[in-house]
């Protein structure tokens, strides 16, 4: 090759190597590279301050100031406050908005800058003083979509994609090459023809035409734009950003943690019980076919008084037994007849015989006419199974017509405002007398220690507690825990059970109230404390916030 020809194919790699080193730009439906990290372009701009007595939010948007004013320590709404602002249009006073924020025109707003504000509240008989600063940002610039086939041919993805292979040594590499081998083969013949300062001419044209972006196809796009309200979120490392708006929305409330010593409490499976005093079984005390008295067998619920008539039992009598009735009533019937001849006779020579022998006779013939009328009754008169405490039946087991066997319950009575609990405890325990049980729905009872037994059932010690206080909607095998009290002491953080919730992995967690709109969720190991509170021992501090209201709705936000 001649010079000026290696010179034309140097200025033309020298060419190529600039174009193509120009960065790459997505156009529309493609995708150059990995984005960016998510950022939040339409949260407004806000600024936040704090004290010992309030939190504030100070959120910029359009021409308007929006302030939202809550205690620090339980984040509850601040309604009521006067508000003064010194900032840059001087001093302005906030007004009460419906929605229990405050607002204030500010029309410095509309240029970026950083500001200085200052706050001075008042509200619930204290005075306080916040600062901070309202950075307001430069509006982004619109972006220029463009393309050219250089870009289109060698671009940061396609870079990224050759180096991954490379690192991997894959073998379509290779293939690559030799086609890119072949095409420049194909090039120098070009080269070689005698057109090759005309190909020259046009590759660089071809070059230099696609390396100009295309602004004319490609109209600038917008920035985004503002939302009109902020969206909760969260982020990667898990922490939450919950707006204002939202946060009074769900209601979230927190609690200022602080480290004190408490009762140790032991968790016990527990049932409850009719109170011993209270409560009786009614059962037949010998075999017999069950009949309703006058007015029917009384219904669940209906409260009965002691020695009230529940039920008859007629007994029923075997074949054998009519038998032997029939020959004692034989043989009375026998001696009766004697008796009243023997009497007559007395009587027809009562003034020769003693006046005793008349007088016994008569006591012999009464007898045995009342063992034959009771022999007669006996059969046929029906056990009265009576009421033995007043109370309100909570069981039944009577149908007329149906064969009660001895010692089988037939009813049972209980007194509504009068239970026990009865808990089992496979440890033995100091108990120190209070308790509180708790059900399945959240409810709990306040309970009063009762005994102990010494005598184990199922391997287990039964404890017993009576329930103190009005026992609305409790009934007799209705099951429970029973949180008792020992002599035993714990130091830790208490919270409500509903701030403890149970995280993807299973460790018990809380949310940390970090900043004004920021929660953060804490691995915590908790232990029972009564009915409605769990002892947070380790995982975080006094001196935090931690969420007790609305938790359960502020982790499901994503």
């Amino acid at each position: 090759m001649t010079a000026p020809f290696l010179t034309r194919i140097g200025l033309l790699m020298f060419l190529a190597a600039l174009f193509g080193a120009t960065p790459g730009t997505a156009h529309e439906g493609h995708d150059h590279g990995a984005p960016p990290p998510p950022v939040s372009v339409t949260i407004a701009p806000r600024a936040d301050a704090s004290s010992a007595d309030f939190e504030l939010v100070a959120i910029a948007r359009s021409a308007k100031l929006r302030i939202y004013l809550d205690t620090f320590r339980g984040n509850e709404p601040v309604e009521g406050a006067e508000i003064e602002v010194d900032g840059p249009g001087g001093t302005v006073k906030a007004t009460a908005t419906p929605d229990g924020a405050y607002a204030l025109d500010a029309p410095w707003l509309a240029r970026p800058g950083r500001y200085d504000l200052a706050f001075t509240i008042q509200a619930k008989g204290a005075i306080d003083i916040l600062t901070t600063t309202l950075t307001i940002p430069e509006p982004p610039a619109p972006q220029v979509v463009g393309g050219n086939l250089w870009n289109a041919l060698i671009g940061a993805a396609w870079a990224q994609d050759i180096q991954t292979r490379l690192a991997t040594r894959d073998a379509s590499l290779w293939v690559v090459g030799g086609g890119a081998f072949l095409a420049g083969m194909f090039v120098a013949a070009l080269f070689r023809s005698r057109r090759r300062n005309a190909a020259i001419a046009g590759l660089a044209a071809l070059l230099v035409a696609s390396a100009a972006p295309s602004e004319a196809a490609s109209p600038p796009t917008a920035a985004p734009a503002m939302a009109e309200r902020d969206v909760a979120q969260r982020f990667a490392d898990g922490a939450i950003f919950v707006p204002k708006t939202t946060q009074r929305i769900l209601a979230i409330r927190t609690l200022f943690t602080e480290v004190r010593s408490f009762t140790g409490t032991v968790e016990l499976p527990a049932r409850i019980i009719p109170d011993p005093s209270a409560a009786g079984f009614v059962q037949a005390s010998v075999a017999g076919r069950l009949a309703p008295p006058p007015g029917g067998f009384p219904r669940l619920g209906t409260r009965v008084s002691a020695g009230d008539v529940l039920a008859l039992v007629q007994p029923a009598i075997g074949a054998a037994d009519v038998t032997s009735q029939q020959q004692q009533s034989r043989e009375l019937d026998q001696q009766i007849a004697l008796v009243e001849r023997r009497l007559e006779r007395f009587r027809q020579i009562q003034n020769v015989i003693a006046r005793s022998q008349i007088e016994d006779a008569e006591l012999e013939l009464r007898g045995l006419r009342n063992r034959r009328a009771n022999l007669e009754r006996a059969p046929r008169e029906a056990e009265r199974l009576v009421a033995p405490v007043a109370g309100v039946i909570a069981a039944v087991q009577a149908v007329a017509g149906q064969i009660a066997e001895p010692n089988a319950i037939i009813f049972q009575i209980v007194d509504p405002s009068r239970f026990w609990v009865e808990a089992l405890s496979f440890e033995a325990h100091a108990i120190n007398g209070s308790a509180n049980g708790r059900f399945g729905d959240g409810r709990t009872v306040p309970l009063a220690y009762r005994g102990s037994g010494l005598a184990d059932r199922n391997q287990a010690i039964p404890i017993q507690f009576s329930v103190e206080g009005a026992a609305r909607g409790l009934r007799a095998g209705q099951l429970l825990t029973v949180l008792a009290s020992t002599t035993d002491e714990r130091s830790g953080i208490a919270v409500p059970r509903t701030s403890v919730l149970r995280g993807p992995n299973g460790q018990s967690i809380v949310y940390e109230h970090t900043n004004a709109e920021r929660f953060l969720p804490r691995e915590v190991r908790v232990e029972p404390l009564d009915g409605d509170r769990v002892l947070i021992v380790s995982g975080i501090e006094a001196g935090k916030r931690i969420v007790t209201q609305g938790a359960e709705l502020l982790n499901q936000i994503r």
